[in-house]
């Protein structure tokens, strides 16, 4: 049971701190579908590829007070910031997680905006179509999001991006 949480809590170490519940989902996901063994169950929801195993995987660290999570305040939402407890890197050391080339991959997505990072995993979503039938998809589903023809291409080229990073 407790191997999945340290993927999990391996995953947040990697990226220093992740801010958004979101971020925090599609980082995740975009990992699973470039093959690192994460194991949680996504459907596509609202804001695209969405897991409630995750949800509660993230309650139960922060219960056992291996995770810690940050309520602020942002303008007319809260936002959620995500780093591990002291007692979390203990038992990621001790539960030691092998997933090589993760940490440049996570790094990377990091630094991307949620908006970007819900449109990569949109994408992954729906990798079993053709580009035109995803970028119908993204059109339809994600109209409110505004997405570009040229945004949809930088994704797939970020997507290239992050996979060349898996190899290496």
């Amino acid at each position: 049971m407790l191997k999945d949480h340290a993927k999990v809590m391996n995953a947040i170490a990697a990226s220093g701190e992740i801010i958004g519940r979101k971020k925090l989902q599609k980082m995740i996901y975009i990992a699973k579908k470039l093959d690192f063994p994460f194991h949680e169950k996504y459907q596509f929801h609202f804001f695209g590829p969405y897991s409630e195993e995750l949800t509660l995987r993230v309650e139960e660290l922060c219960n056992m007070g291996f995770l810690n999570e940050v309520k602020e305040k942002k303008g007319g939402y809260f936002q959620y910031r995500y780093t591990l407890t002291d007692n979390g890197k203990e038992f990621l050391a001790l539960n030691e997680v092998e997933m090589p080339n993760l940490s440049p991959c996570l790094e990377d997505m990091n630094g991307q905006n949620s908006r970007f990072l819900e449109l990569v995993s949109t994408v992954l979503f729906f990798d079993t179509l053709s580009k035109e039938e995803v970028k119908e998809k993204v059109f339809t589903l994600k109209a409110k999001q505004k997405y570009t023809e040229e945004e949809i291409e930088i994704a797939y080229a970020y997507i290239d991006s992050l996979k060349e990073k898996t190899i290496h």
